[in-house]
């Protein structure tokens, strides 16, 4: 270690942990400064949250050392604990105190006076918008305000060093904003943060970041300096039919490395752009698709990722095979019979109206995006179709049932994969497997069958008699979804299937989903991925209950938002955040990656008052663009506009 590291807040040199034989962390070495934040991506089970363990002082190292705060590890765990603090995974609030009450739990524990705790308890709460929220018990929160609370309760004491295991895992875009923005002003007192992360646009908002896979940093660095590590060049694809062209894509076009959808385009990555360019294009077109552009652009950190891990796990370097076509589905809708209709249907909770008169139709073989913030109604409506819960009021049918009357007959034509994956964590793979097939009177031969191709389709060929709880995230996900469609259901919902799940893992989901549809399934998803939107048929945003919006991705984007959009590049954004908030004409300025989303209303003229700001600052490398909206951006936009309209 240098010098420099050597003075770092965060410091961890050759560190080790081992279980057994395994190597769960791996002869690592990083350090984190005070003032700077640290990414630390990986897949599931990469070492991540070990690490955070033993620099929190909670796990001793095998091999190696730790310095944090001033403390060595393991020798001062106890003493390093007043100097900072460690947001875990784990939901680490009592949901039956209030929100006064769980911060004042947690400054009692850090020796904290009253009066010492008063001013900071304040400004917290008025800087993370939760002052309306304080007399609220923490079970009643959305799960962006509970992630926000913890993150007060965290820093309450005002440590030197933050520790963040996936703070944002299952959170809406909203919220994010509003936590990162947080984390930003913490890094302006000089606080040393240190953050896993499943989102690749919060990686780019870090100082610096690590990839991680194995128990060994792969690579680490500015994220200029990882993307530059990907030694391949990537073409873009764009086209009005972006999912049929990656599909044919990944079938046909025999010199690419890989083929995936990123958004509304496709990525392609290659050896000989010039070469692929040309094979891509002859054929497309062959397909009857027109492309719009073909263009090399520079490597994303998603591309980073996806392409290291892959080369690093090379026993996981396909996807699972799709489901095989041998049997039919249970029982295929009618020709003229939409997928799901529902009528003002309507859930309420003693006075609170969950879900409020939702009018929508889902055709047969589409794929259907629901998004909404945390607590707008998603789950609470899927729940209804799916028969597990009676509505309030209005009604709709599901696969040609009456969610009322015939709710069992729609649990047999559904699959349905919870937030919570439905997995028993102390049964084997099989007997998760044998469980559902048990549940949806799959026997004999036909089972036998179901079973293999379900084992097979999760990737767990060898892992049959592993216990559940000890797979990783990724595989876990697949086999929940394996047993969901175990009886071949025409429809299934997913609510929420790729929160936490590492971007690799994401992808080979997508395509599992893109073949359901191409084979005729109906795919009702929730996501809070914005990206994930985009390659939905359709679109609906959910906001305390009611319908905003509905459409496909495009028609979202170039109709239901009328702002101005310019994106802000330089080196350390966030620190233009606050001076450009205030200038006249820009009317919000956000984080988006490694840049800011400003909406303005009058492109030139703001630009022209960025430029004195930048300038009165002395900042020369920025560069500033009006671009379409993206996903996010409107849902934000329509968020905020659904505020406007109820007075808030």
């Amino acid at each position: 270690m240098n010098r420099n590291a050597e003075d770092a807040a965060i410091l961890a040199d050759r560190l080790t942990r081992n279980f057994g034989d395994l190597a769960a962390v791996d002869d690592i070495s990083l350090s984190v400064n005070r003032g700077e934040i640290y990414g630390l991506v990986g897949p599931d089970g990469a070492g991540k949250t070990t690490t955070l363990r033993m620099l929190a002082g909670l796990l001793d190292p095998s091999g190696g050392r730790a310095r944090v705060a001033g403390c060595n590890l393991p020798g001062q765990s106890n003493d390093v604990k007043e100097h900072l603090a460690y947001m875990s995974q784990r939901f680490g609030l009592y949901p039956d105190l209030t929100v006064d009450e769980n911060i004042n739990f947690y400054a009692d524990l850090y020796g904290m006076t009253r009066k010492s705790r008063g001013d900071r308890l304040e400004e917290l709460l008025d800087f993370s918008n939760m002052l309306p929220f304080r007399k609220r018990q923490a079970g009643k929160l959305s799960g962006g305000m509970k992630q926000k609370l913890q993150l007060i309760c965290a820093l309450i004491h005002t440590p030197d060093v933050l520790l963040l295991d996936e703070p944002t895992n299952g959170v809406d875009p909203v919220s994010r904003r509003d936590f990162w923005r947080i984390l930003y002003r913490m890094l302006k007192g000089g606080v040393a943060i240190l953050v896993t992360t499943a989102y690749l646009d919060e990686a780019e908002r870090c100082n610096r970041i690590g990839l991680m896979d194995h128990g060994r940093l792969l690579v680490q660095g500015s994220p200029d300096t990882v993307r530059q590590s990907l030694p391949m060049n990537i073409l873009a694809v764009r086209s009005g039919q972006s999912r049929q062209a990656s599909l044919i894509l990944r079938r046909d076009l025999s010199d690419a490395i890989s083929v995936d959808l990123f958004g509304d385009s496709v990525h392609i990555v290659c050896q000989n752009p010039d070469q692929t360019t040309r094979n891509a294009d002859d054929i497309l077109k062959k397909a009857g698709i027109a492309t719009q552009e073909i263009r090399r652009i520079p490597p994303s950190l998603e591309d980073v990722f996806v392409n290291t891990i892959t080369a690093s796990e090379a026993a996981e370097t396909t996807s699972p095979p799709p489901d095989s076509t041998s049997e039919r589905l249970t029982s295929e809708l009618p020709s003229g019979i939409d997928a799901v209709q529902v009528q003002n249907l309507t859930r309420r909770f003693g006075n609170f109206v969950a879900v409020d008169h939702l009018n929508l139709t889902v055709s047969t073989g589409e794929i259907f995006g629901f998004l909404g913030p945390n607590g707008a109604g998603k789950s609470t409506t899927i729940r209804m179709l799916c028969g597990l819960l009676s509505p309030s009021e209005g009604g709709g049918r599901v696969a040609g049932c009456n969610i009322v009357g015939q709710a069992e007959a729609i649990k047999q034509r559904i699959g349905y994969m919870s937030q919570k994956f439905s997995l028993y964590d102390d049964l084997t793979v099989s007997e998760n497997i044998d469980f559902y097939g048990g549940i949806y009177g799959l026997a004999g031969r036909r089972m036998t069958n179901r079973r293999a191709w379900a084992v097979r389709m999760s990737g767990l060929e060898g892992r049959e008699n592993q216990p559940t709880r000890l797979l990783a995230g990724g595989w876990k996900q697949r086999l929940a979804l394996a047993c969901a469609i175990l009886h071949r259901p025409p429809i299934i919902f997913l609510d929420e299937p790729t929160s936490g799940v590492d971007p690799l893992n994401r992808r080979r989901f997508w395509n599992l989903i893109y073949d359901m549809a191409g084979r005729g399934r109906t795919v009702f998803v929730t996501t809070h991925y914005m990206e994930e939107a985009e390659y939905c048929d359709r679109v609906a945003m959910i906001y305390q209950g009611r319908m905003i919006a509905l459409g496909t991705p495009r028609e979202l984007k170039t109709r239901l938002i009328d702002e101005i959009i310019l994106d802000l590049r330089c080196p350390r954004p966030q620190d233009l955040m606050e001076d450009l908030a205030v200038v006249d004409g820009i009317r919000d300025v956000a984080l988006f990656g490694a840049g800011l989303h400003l909406k303005v209303d009058d492109a030139a003229i703001a630009e022209q008052r960025i430029r004195r700001v930048t300038d009165s600052l002395g900042l020369s490398d920025v560069a500033v663009e009006r671009i379409v909206p993206n996903m996010e951006d409107v849902f934000v936009s329509l968020i905020e506009k659904a505020d406007r309209h109820n007075g808030k």
